[in-house]
Parts: C-alpha cells; sequence; structure tokens
C-alpha cells in the first residue's frame, strides 16, 4: 500500500467480489450469470493483486541485496495457486485458469465459505538470503534484525522512487537490539536522510546518537526537549 496507493483498490475490489460470491453460494440464490460475473472480477483482480505482489518482492529483494551491512539481507517470495500460474504463462492464461477453478469449487465454497483458492490464500515467505533459512526457522533476535533490514530496504526503494524518504515510526526497537546493531541502526536511519521517530524508556539505548538526533521526553502528557544525558526519553 506504501508504495503502489492503487494496490489497495484492487484489494478492496477483490474482497468485495469475493464476499458477494460467498453470500449467492451460501443462500444459493444466484444464477450461473451472476456467479458467472463475479467470478470474472475475482479472477481479474486477484490477478492484477498477485501480479502487484510479485513485483513489490523483487524490488525489495534487490533494494535489499544492494546494500550491505550488519543486518542480514531478506530474500521474499510470494506463494500461492495464483502466483504459481504467473511463472508459468501470461496474465489472461493465469485469469482464465482462476476463473475455471472457482467455477468448479462452487459446491465446495457453498459449504466451507469464502473461497479455498484466489490471492487472499497467497502466503509471504521471507528467507534469511545469505544461508537461505526461511524466516521462522531463525532465532528471535535474528528475526527481529531480519525485519529491519527489510524495512529499510522498504524506506531507501521509496526514497528512490518518489526523491523522498518516508517518514519512520519505530517503537522501541533499540531495546531489541545489541549495542552493535544499535549503532548500525542509527548509521543506516542517518544514511538514509529520513525523518525517524524512535521510542524508548532508557536513554542509555541511545548513546552516541547525541549529535544527531533530537531528544524530547514525555511528563504529564506534554512532550519536552530533553537533555539526552540525564533524562529519560
Amino acid at each position: 500500500f506504501a508504495f503502489d496507493p492503487a494496490h489497495a483498490g484492487r484489494v478492496n475490489a477483490y474482497e468485495r467480489s469475493l464476499r458477494e460470491r460467498a453470500r449467492l453460494l451460501r443462500d444459493r440464490v444466484g444464477d450461473d450469470a451472476w456467479l458467472s460475473a463475479l467470478e470474472t472480477q475475482m479472477a481479474e483482480r486477484g490477478v492484477a493483486v498477485a501480479v502487484a505482489r510479485i513485483a513489490m518482492a523483487e524490488a525489495l529483494n534487490a533494494s535489499g541485496a544492494e546494500r550491505q551491512g550488519l543486518f542480514p539481507v531478506a530474500t521474499m517470495d510470494v506463494s500461492g495457486a495464483v502466483e504459481g500460474w504467473l511463472t508459468e504463462g501470461p496474465a489472461l492464461a493465469a485469469e482464465e485458469r482462476f476463473r475455471e477453478a472457482l467455477r468448479a469449487a462452487r459446491n465446495d465454497d457453498s459449504f466451507a465459505g469464502g473461497a479455498g483458492i484466489g490471492p487472499h490464500r497467497s502466503d509471504i515467505i521471507v528467507y534469511h538470503r545469505e544461508r537461505g533459512t526461511v524466516a521462522d526457522q531463525l532465532s528471535t533476535g535474528e528475526q527481529k534484525t531480519l525485519l529491519l533490514g527489510l524495512v529499510l530496504a522498504h524506506a531507501r526503494l521509496i526514497a528512490a522512487e518518489r526523491g523522498a524518504a518516508p517518514l519512520l515510526l519505530l517503537d522501541e526497537v533499540a531495546a531489541h537490539l545489541d549495542g552493535k546493531h544499535r549503532q548500525a541502526l542509527y548509521g543506516e536511519i542517518h544514511a538514509l536522510g529520513a525523518q525517524v521517530w524512535l521510542t524508548g524508556t532508557d536513554s542509555a539505548l541511545f548513546a552516541g546518537f547525541e549529535d544527531k538526533a533530537q531528544f524530547f521526553a514525555v511528563s504529564g502528557a506534554t512532550l519536552v526537549s530533553a537533555d539526552p544525558r540525564t533524562s529519560v526519553h
């Protein structure tokens, strides 16, 4: 959504058709033409959603690969039936296969609800590129650094496309990193040139960042300027 504003419209249109088809199948009130029209809309918009997701994953993979540092590079893959069809042929062929699959699944979907196939069933798989390991097999600490690397790659991608870095809100991030990774994060933020808000409850977590940032404290529901050497932020 942040990178491609039109994606929200595609997703919403797809979900409306999905819900309407599910209602007709559940209540058994729709005729074949009505259901076919909804399935055509689902196929067209669903394939467009899948194409956009694949393109976003490829762009993020390329953005992450361009940067070397302490944060590991994440490789993303979108996994699902529609995405698989797109690797086998053109988008129009994927749309046709999707329509046929939806039509064939009407009876099953009338009992299960929703639809058993489509981009709403797809998964995003994230790998640690250097190790080739799926993210859910990493330690909690490794997952956090991998996620931060992905957030930074996304921010750099937006900055490159728009000519301006996005605003980043990083809540309690520093508390989950060791000193080496905290300093690396501060360096990445400084290089990005974005406005970034970081929150924390221990001023020591921001050591070494005093000359590169403004510090504020919240007291009595009021935001005030704070001295990083003496205040809790």
